[in-house]
């Protein structure tokens, strides 16, 4: 049975820094935004509450949806990677919350880290979005259309 998993993203921006979860493997390290799996019977609202706050250890109001994403591996010969489409939402901190390391991280999950906007390009993103988001917080990023991820420019270190 084909299969296309639905990923909860947010998106949260302050003082001109972006919430990211940070990984470290055999590559090295790179970022996500805070995001993972929606479960069976969960609202993707839920999901994206209860992502940022499993892997960020915050509270957040969920805002607009601002980006979607489309994870298409088979596009470029990747058979065997999962079929995956990401609904990035812009997300607020409740008052008091405060973004630390979880207890049980993700595998290979190394810190929870803001990155201010103006360093953005120097790191390695996941998807490639780096330059979406600083048009986003800039207020120049006005549509939220389909991000088509095997797509996307190569990553830039």
């Amino acid at each position: 049975m084909y299969h296309i998993r639905v990923r909860a993203c947010a998106l949260i921006i302050e003082k001109d820094s972006v919430l990211l979860i940070e990984f470290t493997d055999e590559d090295g390290v790179h970022f996500n935004l805070p995001a993972g799996g929606a479960e069976p019977g969960e609202t993707i609202v839920d999901a994206v509450k209860r992502e940022a706050f499993e892997e960020a250890g915050v509270e957040v109001e969920v805002g607009e949806l601002v980006f979607v994403s489309e994870n298409a591996p088979h596009m470029t010969g990747r058979t065997h990677e999962p079929h995956g489409l990401s609904l990035m939402f812009r997300c607020y901190l409740k008052e008091g919350s405060i973004p630390t390391m979880p207890i049980n991280p993700d595998p290979n999950q190394s810190g929870v880290r803001w990155v201010p906007l103006s360093e953005l390009n120097d790191i390695v993103l996941f998807p490639n979005i780096k330059e979406l988001i600083i048009d986003y917080a800039k207020g120049q990023y006005v549509n939220n259309r389909l991000i088509e991820e095997y797509a996307l420019k190569e990553q830039l270190i």
